[in-house]
Order: structure tokens, then sequence, then C-alpha cells
């Protein structure tokens, strides 16, 4: 039996659909995240899990319990929000042990447990500082180390890094995801950034419009998209897609291939195309050709290439790499 079971669930909002019956497991220890554009319905389906929000349809099983219509204290969850919701009046030390005070924990066990959640989080010392007195990383290990303190069965991530920095946001991403490693908790995290996502999940649920579109493990979605949408969402720099007489002579409406997968070839042998713009980031260089018809074409290459705006160039893609969709955005062949 999996851990966390979501069945037929749906949420309506008068004549709004936020979830149409969606089927989930997730297994103990498994770190899975929630992806998808604004309003795919995401939260709001971390919202009825945490039970800040009741399905409308379906049954939610928590270690094979039914806490469908549980009080959300009752559920034994950490949350961490998108604004982290500290307390600005209260120390470090407050913040991490408010839920523990709630519960009357005695002083002595509540500031050992605090302690074991300010270690975990690499902010020992720090207990005695405000949050207007901390960084934003710092702000939001609070967070988490509130949340942890109160061991919690399972921890829900609602974009809790949205607010930080690129360099900042991707040092959280390799601290939290060896935290939850290191105890083993069964996580979600809410995010639209695919590149998050695909770096931390063991696995994703991509949503759009309130269902699923595909469930599985990064590579798995990003080798084998389920359909168009899909394709086109996951990965970075994006899949690019090319219609027309080109992909119909594979029977497909639309043929799609990933920026690697296109090489540049000698002059005549491939599709010709004018480099409009070169990216040279040192291991790696993108190039965004004019392809005629066939538009603006993204090619990564792996190395310095020396090519700069204007110069031509001819491309061919990887056949046995190729992902053909139907007019309905189905996949025909991956």
């Amino acid at each position: 039996m999996s851990f966390l079971t979501l069945k037929g669930i749906s949420k309506r909002y008068g004549d709004f659909t936020a979830i149409e019956q969606i089927d989930l497991d997730v297994e103990r220890g498994e770190f899975l995240s929630l992806l998808g554009p604004s309003g795919c319905g995401k939260t709001t389906t971390l919202q009825m899990v945490a039970g800040f929000v009741t399905p409308t349809t379906g049954t939610i099983l928590l270690d094979g319990r039914d806490i469908t219509y549980e009080r959300p204290e009752k559920r034994g969850m950490g949350v961490v929000f998108q604004s982290y919701a500290l307390f600005p009046h209260m120390t470090v030390d407050g913040n991490v042990g408010f839920g523990l005070e709630m519960r009357n924990m005695k002083r002595a066990a509540r500031a050992e447990r605090v302690a074991e959640a300010l270690d975990l989080v690499r902010l020992s010392g720090l207990d005695g500082r405000y949050p207007k007195e901390l960084s934003g990383g710092q702000r939001q290990r609070v967070a988490i180390a509130r949340a942890l303190a109160m061991r919690p069965e399972l921890l829900l991530l609602d974009e809790p890094m949205s607010n930080l920095d690129a360099k900042l946001r991707e040092e959280m991403h390799i601290e939290l995801r060896a935290i939850q490693k290191r105890l083993g908790i069964t996580t979600i995290l809410v995010t639209h950034d695919q590149v998050e996502a695909m770096t931390m999940a063991d696995k994703i649920v991509v949503l759009n419009a309130g269902r699923i579109e595909q469930y599985g493990s990064p590579l798995d979605l990003y080798e084998r998209p389920a359909n168009l949408f899909v394709a086109g969402f996951i990965g970075s720099p994006k899949m690019n897609f090319v219609s027309g007489e080109v992909a119909s002579r594979h029977g497909a409406a639309t043929m799609g291939v990933r920026p690697e997968h296109l090489k540049i070839v000698r002059e005549g042998e491939g599709w010709p195309g004018t480099v409009s713009v070169a990216e040279h980031l040192g291991s790696d260089t993108f190039l965004y050709v004019d392809a005629g018809e066939m538009g603006l074409l993204t090619v990564r290459c792996i190395g310095e290439f020396h090519l700069t705006t204007g110069d031509r160039v001819w491309l061919s893609p990887d056949p046995a790499r190729l992902h053909l969709f139907d007019k309905e955005g189905g996949i025909v062949r991956r």
C-alpha cells in the first residue's frame, strides 16, 4: 500500500473545476513534485492533502488512514509556504518552537527539539536572532526547521524558493534535498519551475487545467513525454517544434526535437538556416537558428562552437530522438 493515496479527487468552486478526478500514489520516503503552469491546480491539490481545502469528491488516505475530512492539525504534516510566514516579533528559537509550544511540550524537550531542527538546516547559533536580521535563505531555513521540529509524517512545500535569487535557489535545492534524503521524510513540492522539479524530485506530476498530463521520473518525462503539452513544458531550453510538410513526412502534425538532438552537418545535407543569436557559455554553446518556414530553432552544442550571428548552417535531427504528435497533441512516436 502506498503511503499517500488520492482517489478520484476533484475540487469545484461553483461552475469552475480546479481539479478533475485525479488519482495519485506517493510512496514512503519519496520526493514528489507537483509541476505545472499557474492555475493548473497544483496548490489546490497540496491544500487538500494538508486539510486546508476539502475535496468536492474523492478520498485521501495517509498510511491507510482516511484523512479526507480530518482537521489539518490532526494530520501530522509540516507545511512550508512561499511567504515563510514567520512571526516577526519572535526569535528564530521562538518561531521554530511555536508549534511544539502549542502542543504543550515541556520547555526542556522543546529546546532539544528546536536545537536539533536548527542543526539540520545549519542555523545553530542563530536562535536569538529575529527574522529581520536574517537573509532570505536563512528565513527559508527557519521555516523548514519549524516544519521539521514537528517531526511530520509528510512535508509539504508550496513554492518555498520562489522569492530567492537564482544562486541561492540552486544552493537550497541541494540543501533541502540532502535533508530530505537524510531524514527519509516523504515530501511533496509544488512548483511552476520545471528545473526545480527536475533537479529535486524522484517523481513528477505534470498538471494542466486541473488534470494530470503525465506522472513519472524526471528522465521519463524528458525522454518520453506523453503529449505535446508535456514535451513543451519539460526541458530547458524548450523542445523545438516543427509542423507542416517536414512533420507530415513523418506521419505527424507536429514533430519535436530537443536542442541537443539537432546536429550541425555539412553544407547541403540538412535543413538550411542562419544563426540569429549565438550564446557562448563555455561548456555549451546555444545557437538560435532562423530556419525559414520551420521557424526559430534552438541548437545545443557541447563545448565552444565558433559561430556567430549571420553564419549559415545546416541542421539535421537525430532520427532516433524525434517525437511525433498528432493533431490533438497526442503522442504518435517517442
